[in-house]
């Protein structure tokens, strides 16, 4: 199945590893596993993608 999306993951991972991947449109951000790309997404708006790097970025969402 082609979805029409490019999808990337991240140059952190490595092959074998647990990771996700995205595909970065202009107003959402699809989000699926890598190990089960068939498996399904989700969507998130463009807005609440870049706030959730921001807060990553800034150590915000650290326990």
């Amino acid at each position: 199945m082609n979805s029409g999306k490019t999808w990337r993951k991240s140059s952190y991972s490595e092959p074998d590893n647990n990771c996700v991947e995205l595909s970065v449109g202009q107003h959402e951000t699809d989000v699926r596993d890598s190990k089960n790309p068939g498996g399904g997404t989700f969507a998130v708006r463009a807005s609440a993608w870049a706030a959730f790097l921001s807060a990553t970025k800034s150590g915000g969402l650290r326990r």
